[in-house]
């Protein structure tokens, strides 16, 4: 006796459910918002929304159901960050529209508060480690992605930018100083920026014996009141270890002048989660189109891309972000910023 088994089609409206179920309840929808510019572990998921690890993977586990977030392993941590929607698939339409409304809701304050704390918790930690590893400096950046590794490639693309002989440029977070005489060949005036006295220490001891008399070295939270605008901003190996990168980019942004270039050099997307202890950071590299739209809503052009192979097997990504010439706005809430 044959047995028939039942043939079960997929019905397209199956797909259409999960997306309105997934967006049928006001937690998820703040979870979705939480997520527009970062990504969060369970752990710290939970912590924001004040409830259980169990009731915030039930949540989690019906938004990926539908596809509304994506998830990626870190070590033993999943993190988890909004799927992109696809406009051209069944619900892609309605998946947009969904972020599209979330993303005009604003977070209850205690929320938003909690968030604040998660990444003070991430911040805290990245500057412990600097503080505890400055003479291991550069032996740890060798690890991954040496300046060695991609200076030519970064050169390349900055003098393709043909910057006029009195620019002026802003390093964020110069580390040791490597890059500093590169910059200081280049631009009128360089400034370096760190929040850690242990490694300005170190760029401090560099520009003395280069006598880089255009360079000027601060102590100071790039992210702060930072009364500094400059025609290029650089960032090199450092984006991911700020707590919240969407929002660094949108603040660094504003330290560009009309026309003004910014340019980041970072890892693409990794899974060595190893990098968290060894080296300090803070996010396992970035996807290269979540930079794009990062910059893109910070107000800024993505403009050429260079990518660099490593036989480590990481890659290394070089943008470059504009801020557009006719953007005039002035974005500091008080002072006169300088040139």
């Amino acid at each position: 006796m044959n047995l028939r088994v039942p043939v079960i089609n997929h019905d397209p409206c199956d797909d259409l459910a999960a997306l309105c179920k997934a967006g049928g309840d006001p937690l998820r929808l703040n979870v979705l918002r939480a997520l527009s510019n970062d990504s969060f572990g369970v752990l710290e998921l939970a912590q924001m929304f004040a409830i259980g690890q169990s009731g915030m993977s039930h949540h989690l586990k019906v938004l990926a159901q539908a596809e509304l977030v994506a998830t990626r392993r870190e070590g033993n941590a999943i993190f988890y960050r909004r799927a992109l929607p696809h406009v051209e698939q069944t619900g892609g339409k309605l998946h947009a529209a969904l972020l599209e409304e979330a993303d005009g809701l604003t977070l209850p304050e205690d929320v938003q508060a909690r968030i604040g704390l998660v990444h003070r918790q991430r911040a805290s930690n990245s500057q412990d480690f600097f503080a505890r590893t400055a003479e291991k400096f550069r032996a740890q950046q060798d690890l991954i992605a040496g300046l060695a590794q991609y200076r030519d490639s970064l050169l390349s693309l900055l003098d393709k930018l043909s910057f006029d002989a009195n620019a002026s440029a802003v390093e964020v977070g110069p580390g040791d100083g490597g890059f500093l005489p590169d910059l200081a060949r280049r631009f009128h005036r360089v400034t370096g920026l760190d929040n850690s006295p242990e490694m300005l220490d170190l760029a401090r001891q560099l520009c003395q014996r280069k006598v880089l008399d255009n360079v000027d070295l601060r102590l100071a939270d790039a992210l702060g009141d930072v009364q500094l605008r400059a025609d290029c901003v650089v960032l090199n190996m450092v984006l991911h270890h700020f707590a919240a990168p969407a929002d660094a980019l949108k603040h660094l942004a504003n330290l560009l002048l009309p026309g003004g270039s910014l340019l980041v050099t970072d890892l693409c997307s990794h899974d060595q989660s190893w990098a968290k202890e060894t080296c300090g950071d803070l996010w396992l590299g970035f996807e290269q189109e979540d930079l794009a739209r990062w910059a893109v809503a910070a107000g800024l052009v993505p403009g050429e891309s260079l990518y660099v192979g490593l036989r480590n097997g990481f890659q290394i990504q070089v943008r470059h972000f504009q801020r557009p010439a006719g953007d005039t706005q002035h974005r500091y809430q008080s002072g006169n910023p300088s040139r």
